[in-house]
């Protein structure tokens, strides 16, 4: 079930983001997307807290990723890590060119 709700989230043309509310981490990277020019439906932020099988979710974003920390920020299909990562692709201008590429951006 975990597995099925998870991969029913990640998709290609689209990035999402497994998160929990009370994570500075995840925080930090809801903030940074927020504000980028996403075309509707494009960004999602998942909170893993909001459903009963939350380890189980964890647990599988750790097979997929080889982390089961939050957030897991995925581009297209492509798992590109967490906040750190994200920010370090922001700062060094890759993060909008990925964002481009897959066609995410108005």
């Amino acid at each position: 079930m975990a597995q099925a709700f998870v991969n029913s989230k990640i998709q290609p043309g689209k990035v999402v983001v497994f998160i929990k509310p009370t994570c500075p981490y995840s925080s930090r990277a809801q903030e940074l997307l927020s504000h980028l020019p996403f075309k509707q439906g494009l960004l999602e932020f998942v909170d893993v807290t909001a459903r009963s099988d939350t380890n189980e979710i964890q647990d599988y974003l750790q097979q997929l990723t080889g982390a089961r920390t939050v957030p897991r920020v995925f581009i297209g299909q492509e798992c590109i890590g967490g906040c750190n990562d994200l920010v370090n692709m922001h700062e060094k201008g890759e993060l909008l060119t990925r964002l481009k590429q897959i066609g995410a951006l108005q």
